[in-house]
């Protein structure tokens, strides 16, 4: 029996291999190596001399979507794209109309102007733009839903790693007036807030203070992300509650309000006291660099840009190639958000963890990317396989000469050796990709079901399914 088990994970490991094959994964883009693929992180878009277009004014790109996004990141992102490529003059103006604005710079070479369209209205504005093709890319706060794909199969599979590109991390901020004495909620505290289960703070450990409540409007990606983190199936957002269509906005009335409580972008915090979040009997924790650009912070989430699978537009796949590289996300952890370039943190551990892990990652530092899979599988997301050319990338620069420890984790099994099995097998996968960019990781180990990072009765299992990467 146990045999066959092996036998099985075995070959449910083997299924995440596949993705390096000629029809799906890192390579499905282009036909380009991966020494190719990790040199472009670094590469600038091409000097543009010349739009073929008659116009004085000439639009290259139109973007839809996430006023997480488009408020301030987006801007700066098709700014300094512009500048890159030789635009003169780049300057950032309103459009006239609200969560607008346009982002101009002179060709001077042609006498012309180009600009970069920006609506920030909510991320399910942006695939209705995507839709009617008043948008090129749409950018959202929140993962494309079930019906999104299907409506959307025109432009491809809106979940595979053609359509789908990851900008960066954010962390699902919960901010309070700073005359809160309340330090930290669980998920089922946060969720009774605010379905106005929970209505005054001295239920959660606060002063007798009525709980106001500040959200933002529908359309918001950041609203989506709320309701799939925290509220239950069966809960919904109070009617009480203030709607916002601006973060900026939220955040300074919060801050004003010592009843109030609100969730935004980690970018947006301001003045207002941030909270810590636990997941089930995990620990709480607010949102930091590592702890969200790991994901493993409970209310940590991904921003997103999808596109058609191959996009009319030739000025697209450059943008998101400048946008997912080294110079863009440089440009996002500056917005306030956390970015995907790799870099080496010391942690802080718990004592009370097992002796031979903590041997192991003894003076050891810990990466600023946790690789996860796809739901049930082996097989790296869309994410965790541009993560692999950042890590790889990271190495041959950073990383030089230091020893590689890849860790796996994985969600509770029927037994303890399944679960470390499983883990251990995830961690091969991630080995198996380094090798192919030339690194050979030192030590390759999994350890279950042991630190879990989120409670089973959320998202556990896709979060806790995860590699560490320490380097020594």
């Amino acid at each position: 029996m146990k045999n066959r088990f092996l036998l099985a994970l075995i070959s449910f490991c083997m299924l995440g291999f596949a993705h390096a094959g000629p029809s799906s994964g890192a390579l499905a883009i282009t036909a380009e190596s991966p020494l190719d693929r990790m040199q472009e992180l670094m590469g600038k878009p091409a000097p543009l001399e010349r739009v073929e277009s008659p116009d004085a004014v000439v639009t290259l790109l139109r973007m839809q979507g996430s006023n997480t996004i488009g408020e301030h990141l987006a801007p700066k992102l098709a700014a300094a794209y512009l500048e890159a490529k030789g635009i003169k003059n780049v300057r950032v103006q309103p459009s006239g109309v609200e969560n607008e604005s346009i982002v101009k710079g002179d060709l001077i070479s042609q006498g012309k102007t180009v600009q970069i369209l920006i609506a920030a209205h909510g991320s399910s504005t942006g695939f209705k733009a995507l839709m009617d093709d008043t948008a090129d890319i749409w950018a959202s706060s929140r993962s494309v839903k079930e019906k999104e794909v299907t409506e959307g199969r025109k432009f491809g599979d809106l979940t595979s790693v053609n359509n789908e590109h990851i900008l960066g991390i954010d962390g699902l901020a919960i901010i309070v007036n700073p005359k809160n004495k309340v330090a930290s909620l669980t998920k089922n505290q946060l969720a009774g807030i605010f379905a106005g289960e929970i209505t005054n703070w001295s239920q959660v450990g606060g002063e007798d203070r009525p709980v106001t409540l500040y959200a933002r409007d529908d359309k918001s990606g950041t609203y989506d992300s709320f309701k799939a983190l925290v509220l239950s199936e069966t809960q919904k957002l109070s009617p009480s509650a203030l709607r916002f269509e601006s973060s900026d906005l939220l955040s300074s009335n919060v801050a004003q309000d010592e009843g109030g409580i609100g969730f935004i972008g980690m970018a947006y915090v301001g003045k207002s006291k941030l909270l810590a979040i636990a997941d089930g009997a995990t620990q709480a924790f607010k949102p930091s660099k590592l702890s969200v650009a790991t994901e493993d912070y409970a209310l940590s989430r991904r921003l997103y840009f999808y596109t058609a699978e191959k996009p009319a537009n030739p000025y697209v796949v450059e943008f998101l190639r400048f946008a997912e590289g080294v110079s863009g996300q440089q440009l996002v952890e500056a917005s306030g958000f956390v970015s995907q370039n790799v870099s080496a943190l010391q942690p802080k551990l718990a004592g009370d963890l097992p002796e031979d892990y903590l041997a192991l990652v003894k003076n050891a530092e810990r990466l600023t990317v946790n690789f996860r899979f796809q739901p049930g599988s082996a097989k790296l997301d869309n994410k965790a396989i541009r993560d692999i050319e950042r890590l790889a990338y990271y190495l041959s620069n950073q990383g030089k000469g230091k020893k590689v420890y890849l860790i796996g984790f994985g969600d509770k099994r029927k037994s303890e050796d399944r679960s470390k099995l499983l883990s251990k097998l995830r961690a091969m996968a991630v080995r198996r990709e380094l090798v192919r960019y030339n690194f050979y990781p030192d030590e390759t180990t999994g350890y279950g079901e042991f630190n879990p990072v989120a409670g089973e009765e959320s998202s556990g299992s896709n979060k806790n399914s995860r590699v560490e990467v320490w380097i020594r």
